[in-house]
């Protein structure tokens, strides 16, 4: 997609397991939303856990990845006319994968369940999902740790990457490996990137240091805040914390420095 000739910005959440970047893409579109200048906001779920689906209290009926199924089902089986018929109607079946509220919208990649090469399969989509997306003004994807995911079935190019990681050794390592394939140009363009980092317990001067030495940017810090575990506990959405959160404070730091 990145950037088609028009003025869509498009942002991306990538990070080893358990380093928070769930509730870290919830409230950064919380951030996104009250600073009024994300325009039309659409927020893409790459990761087949679904879990910014949750954290948002969004509810979806269909993926992209059954879309995908349904295409893959039909030409495995021969099915001429119903391929074709899916094929035409591929705008019409993402739009109809699309959730919008009043302030956003959502789209669900889903769970992949066939195996093997379907890169025509997976180019039909990423076409048309870039179709969509590009109506959007400010397109928020939640990845999983790496980018190929994004890549083959989102977008080619990113405006940033936003590299979320704990206070471990093993998140840094993530880190330097996200930093260097899109150095390297291996998987994804992207413009600028940085690293922040969730729940440190950890000196932020030293964790700066540690970012320097990695030869990353850092975009902020996010701090431990109850009220983030109160919420994902009884599975209430990260969007209703209130503004005193000293979390969703940090993240609308993070969103200041993002935007233009």
């Amino acid at each position: 997609m990145a950037n088609q000739g028009n003025n869509t910005r498009i942002y991306a959440v990538c990070g080893k397991g358990g380093v928070g970047k769930t509730a870290f893409t919830a409230m950064l579109t919380r951030a996104l939303l009250d600073s009024g200048r994300a325009g039309r906001l659409l927020v893409i779920d790459a990761d087949p856990a679904q879990g910014v689906t949750n954290a948002l209290g969004m509810q979806v009926e269909k993926t992209m990845g059954q879309v995908r199924e349904s295409i893959i089902t039909a030409a495995r089986d021969g099915r001429t006319s119903e391929l074709a018929e899916i094929t035409n109607a591929i705008d019409y079946l993402v739009m109809e994968a699309l959730v919008e509220s009043d302030s956003l919208a959502l789209l669900a990649m889903g769970r992949t369940e066939s195996l093997g090469c379907f890169c025509p399969v997976n180019d039909l989509l990423r076409d048309a999902v870039t179709a969509v997306a590009g109506k959007f003004d400010t397109i928020l994807i939640d990845g999983e740790a790496g980018l190929e995911q994004i890549n083959r079935q989102v977008v080619e190019a990113l405006d940033c990457l936003i590299m979320m990681t704990d206070s471990s050794a093993r998140g840094l390592r993530t880190v330097a490996i996200l930093k260097e394939m899109i150095e390297e140009k291996k998987v994804i363009r992207c413009n600028r990137t940085g690293v922040v980092f969730n729940r440190g317990d950890i000196d932020e001067n030293y964790l700066a240091q540690a970012a320097v030495k990695v030869g990353v940017n850092v975009f902020g810090f996010v701090p431990q805040d109850p009220n983030v575990a109160d919420y994902d506990l009884v599975g209430r959405p990260l969007l209703e914390l209130p503004s005193d959160s000293e979390a969703l404070a940090a993240v609308r730091r993070i969103a200041a420095i993002l935007e233009p």
